[in-house]
């Protein structure tokens, strides 16, 4: 058995609890998933400070010193524990708010200690849980400038894991770990080219770097490698698949299609809408089938493209549907495509889960027996009874909101070839994050908003200020327009302090009382026909306000709505904020959006606010969200979040290694596309060994 196939409960001072404890919360089990079990950053402890040294300045601090006078205060969950440390400078007030009765009975008062820790100040400077150190005991506190911290989780610390406890677990691995024992994952050429450290050193040093230089040469090497990879599997599979992957061919652009371009377009194209709609044309006629993502701000025109694209299909006799995740974004597209096609003999039809059942059967014969061109639906157009005739192009909308089991389904539906699938998105994608999510899609970008759209003026303003802001919508709605008031729950919640829905309505309707005004309420809690009711009331201007929970967040396309409220909006995300935004502004007239909060907001809410006042511009808010957020899971069913496949790598700023290691496994595949050459039989062999492990729903568009 090889070195790093060891269980790791043979590695000294882990042992059967251990182990099974780091497996279960670490996904650590071998020797190898230790090694490349990372440090999330290094602490300085080659440095001591006193006491009086402390500043407001101060990241962290190393102090040596006794504890003594600990006090027990407060009662049940609000319970803490105090001490004092002193060195021979002066004093600082430690705290704890848990494992309490560890502290005190592992703490031998009077006894001189090493602690680390963040130093605040309340009435004096306080430790909150600081590291605590034996001097004497621990010989591994020799002074380091790099000492490693690692993630650990409450249930390992319980367990007596912490970060202190994996540094010592990895200098026991690397203490049997030999040169030998590490089998290098690039080629020669590689490493030689863009001068990369060995594999070897680059773990070695990724745990105990001893100068700056050697750790951030671990860290490129390291971080190279994973991007590589992830990027070597996307631009291979996608070469694959445009091999092997035969697609119907749309040779007409015929009679539906040019009727409807010529005599029932609403408006010209934009010059984004022609490019696109150019390159699905030029899929259609590949022979292969085509897999492209359509990414456009909210207004853009993609519905159109969309339809554009359905009729294709339909001139080459052809069946197309078009899949949304809400019932109410399913009945927009169907009353949209309805009515550009109502003066052509063109079938749209709509399905959802609140079809009945005499609807159900009827759209089932239609499907069956051709006479249905468009169907349009929300995840109900992949129940098993759904079969259609002849299916050429399944167009699945905010595809994000889709399982990806779900969206493998659509394949499914044609029993010849798999359709054409057009995949589309209101939520732009930054660069770096499309050519790795979406790494094995074409990608196609409407990035103009139809002539005459003016720019939504949008305003931050705080709940004190409400009645000014009431005082503006009055007299908006004097002018004939209509307003959105957006709260992120829909009763009050004990554990968040938001405006919530049902209170809400409730100040609303005082503060707009009938006869002269009427407000509809909207929510995810609603029956579907008693939403639908409400929307068709706002829709029709019966209601001049709708007060909603973000059900409306996709979907709603009411042009006369040229306000829209959103309470509480520091809760928001930056890409759902854009999207709530991105309700108003399709009308004629100056569009606005207020965001109210309170005025305690961390400093992300804030910068969140900011950002949404400064741009209108989705790619900049995207990109923006991504240094806030994280980029999410890259290659599973993970939506959001760090991605799990990324162990150092960091997509957000490592955007120029991204593209380097991009570039080269481009090169590696241009001149070696089936990785057969004997130089590149370590990258076939790596690349199996990643990605054979587990189902990889990146396959699925």
């Amino acid at each position: 058995m090889e070195v790093l196939d060891t269980p790791i409960k043979y590695l000294r001072g882990v042992g059967p609890q251990k182990a099974s404890n780091l497996e279960k919360e670490l996904n650590v089990s071998t020797f190898e998933d230790l090694a490349y079990y990372f440090p999330y950053k290094y602490i300085d402890k080659s440095k001591f400070y006193f006491t009086t040294d402390i500043t407001s300045d101060a990241v962290a601090v190393q102090l040596k010193g006794v504890i003594s006078n600990f006090r027990l205060e407060g009662s049940g969950h609000k319970q803490r524990l105090t001490a004092k440390f002193s060195d021979e400078k002066g004093s600082i007030e430690l705290i704890w708010f848990q494992g309490l009765k560890w502290v005190q009975e592992s703490i031998v008062r009077g006894k001189e200690y090493i602690i680390y820790g963040k130093p605040s100040y309340y009435q004096g400077w306080t430790i909150a849980h600081p590291e605590i150190e034996d001097p004497i005991k621990n010989q591994e506190t020799v002074p380091v400038k790099f000492f490693p911290q690692y993630s650990t989780s409450e249930k390992l610390k319980n367990g007596k894991i912490n970060s202190r406890t994996i540094a010592l677990l990895q200098k026991n691995l690397w203490s049997v770990i030999k040169t030998t024992d590490i089998s290098e994952t690039l080629p020669k050429y590689i490493l030689q080219k863009y001068r990369l450290m060995p594999l070897y050193d680059s773990l070695r040093n990724i745990h105990f770097p001893i100068s700056d230089e050697l750790l951030s040469k671990a860290r490129s090497r390291l971080k190279f490698e994973e991007l590589f990879y992830i990027q070597l599997n996307i631009l291979k599979f996608k070469a694959d698949k445009q091999e092997k992957s035969v697609g119907f061919v749309f040779k007409v652009v015929g009679e539906n299609f040019n009727n409807f371009y010529t005599h029932y377009l609403p408006f010209a194209l934009t010059n984004a809408q022609k490019r696109v709609v150019k390159e699905i044309r030029k899929d259609f006629l590949t022979g292969r089938q085509c897999n492209r993502l359509i990414q456009g701000d909210v207004g853009s025109g993609k519905t159109l493209v969309a339809l554009l694209s359905m009729l294709i299909a339909v001139d080459n006799n052809f069946q197309a549907c078009i899949m949304a995740p809400t019932e109410i974004l399913a009945r927009q597209h169907f009353q949209t495509i309805k009515d550009f096609v109502k003066d052509m003999p063109i079938n749209v039809d709509i399905l959802t889960g609140t079809s009945t059942k005499k609807e159900r059967k009827r759209i089932h014969e239609s499907l069956q027996d051709g006479s249905l061109n468009i169907l349009v639906g929300t995840h109900a157009l992949i129940e098993p009874d759904v079969v259609f005739k002849n299916l050429g192009l399944a167009v699945i909308d905010e595809q994000h909101r889709f399982g990806v089991a779900q969206r493998a389904m659509l394949y499914s539906k044609n029993s010849v070839l798999p359709p054409h699938i057009l995949v589309m998105t209101a939520t732009p994608i930054p660069r770096t994050l499309s050519m790795t999510l979406y790494g094995d899609l074409d990608i196609s970008v409407i990035d103009e908003l139809p002539p005459g759209r003016k720019p939504i003026k949008t305003i931050h303003s705080y709940d004190s200020k409400r009645l000014m802001v009431f005082k503006f919508l009055k007299d908006q709605i004097a002018l004939g327009r209509q307003v959105y008031i957006v709260y992120p729950l829909i009763e009050e919640s004990k554990n968040f302090d938001y405006k919530d829905l049902t209170d809400g309505y409730e100040s609303i309707s005082r503060a707009f009382p009938q006869p002269q005004y009427n407000v509809s309420m909207v929510h995810g809690k609603l029956r579907p026909d008693e939403k639908e009711f409400e929307m068709q009331r706002f829709i029709k201007g019966e209601t001049q306000i709708m007060v909603a929970t973000t059900v409306i967040e996709v979907g709603v396309n009411v042009p006369n709505a040229s306000i829209m409220v959103i309470e509480s909006a520091e809760k928001f995300g930056l890409s759902q904020l854009h999207q709530l935004r991105g309700r108003v502004g399709r009308g004629d007239d100056q569009s606005y959006c207020i965001l109210m909060s309170s005025f305690k907001l961390s400093s992300d809410a804030r910068k969140r606010l900011d950002i949404m006042c400064s741009t209108t511009d989705g790619f900049v808010i995207a990109e923006e969200d991504l240094k806030l957020r994280g980029p999410g899971d890259m290659d599973s069913t993970q939506q959001s979040g760090t991605p799990m496949q990324l162990k150092i790598a960091d997509l957000v700023h490592d955007t120029g290694l991204l593209n380097i290691a991009r570039g080269a496994a481009f090169d590696v595949l241009e001149v070696d596309p089936e990785l057969s050459k004997p130089e590149n039989e370590i990258l076939k062999l790596r690349r199996q060994v990643i990605f054979n492990k587990e189902q990889h729903w990146s396959r699925i568009s």
